[in-house]
């Protein structure tokens, strides 16, 4: 038996005879009662009573016609359902994240679900090692990271990347280190004169790389008192008052705590490159486009 048997069963039940309900299917009267007669040898019952002008439904019938109604429902359910996922409005989009850029992800989930709020995410933290190997295992699809994405050395993967606006790094002070509430930017030279802490792990070494050379190639060394390994630690650190730091911007707006200050550098506009990273020939969801195209298309 299958769907197309049950189609004709449910026309029969409505129509009432199989003259009428072969019209409606747009078919012959014959093939439609050989279908019916073979449902009925199949289930080994009888569905109709045909002793009367009309056909009615036997018990066994009302049963077969609530079972076939739910089951044609269910189907169509499942395919409409399987549509919405290939066309990117359902479904669910497994995204991995650095460290560092978990604060880029807020504002883009929420323009992302404006206009698909029936796709629910899985986000996965990580660093680069632990996050390529997830796009190798196609555990998720897409990872927003800092830039190069490094995940090793002799990698047989080849990733595509679509650049986001570069993230500036700032300094960040401890409120009762630096009590001038109008003040909004400072220099590295003062910076230095800080106790400084240094995001510092495996994971973070290119970020910490690019702000001690920043200080380098203004002649300074800046006085490193504590290399922390999150970016939780640093700011808990900092907002006690143990010293200064430079972090990207963004990772610095989405922990507003009181005790900071966060200032321009005046004499070292440098940036941390961010992008969104996935395997390049691979297959890409139509959920993990569109979030791609949500930046393609002028998202900010």
């Amino acid at each position: 038996m299958d769907i197309r048997q049950l189609r004709y069963f449910l026309a029969i039940a409505e129509a009432g005879q199989i003259t009428r309900a072969a019209k409606a299917l747009n078919m012959e009267q014959p093939p439609l009662s050989r279908q019916l007669k073979q449902m009925e040898r199949e289930l080994g019952v009888t569905l109709f009573d045909r002793s009367g002008k009309q056909l009615t439904l036997t018990h066994a019938g009302e049963l077969m016609r609530e079972r076939a109604e739910s089951l044609i429902r269910q189907m169509h359910e499942s395919l409409q359902e399987v549509k919405e996922v290939e066309e990117g409005v359902s479904g669910f989009l497994a995204i991995g994240a650095v460290v560092s850029c978990v604060s880029l992800l807020p504002r883009a989930i929420e323009r992302y679900r404006e206009k698909y709020p029936q796709v629910t995410f899985k986000i996965s933290e990580g660093d680069h090692y632990q996050l390529g190997d997830a796009l190798a295992k196609r555990s998720i699809e897409l990872v927003v990271a800092r830039l190069p994405f490094e995940f090793a050395e002799e990698s047989p993967y080849e990733y595509d990347v679509l650049r986001l606006p570069s993230d500036p790094f700032v300094a960040v002070i401890p409120s009762k280190l630096q009590p001038d509430q109008k003040q909004t930017s400072i220099t590295l030279a003062a910076l230095a004169d800080y106790p400084f802490l240094t995001l510092k792990t495996d994971q973070t070494i290119g970020m910490h790389k690019q702000v001690m050379s920043e200080f380098r190639q203004s002649g300074l060394t800046p006085n490193i008192i504590c290399e922390c390994s999150s970016v939780a630690i640093i700011l808990s650190l900092v907002a006690a008052g143990i010293g200064a730091t430079v972090l990207p911007k963004s990772v610095v707006a989405m922990s507003p705590i009181d005790s900071l200050r966060m200032l321009r550098i005046e004499d070292a506009e440098f940036q941390s490159e961010v992008g969104i990273v996935w395997l390049k020939d691979r297959y890409l969801s139509k959920s993990a486009r569109h979030f791609i195209e949500q930046y393609t298309d002028g998202y900010e």
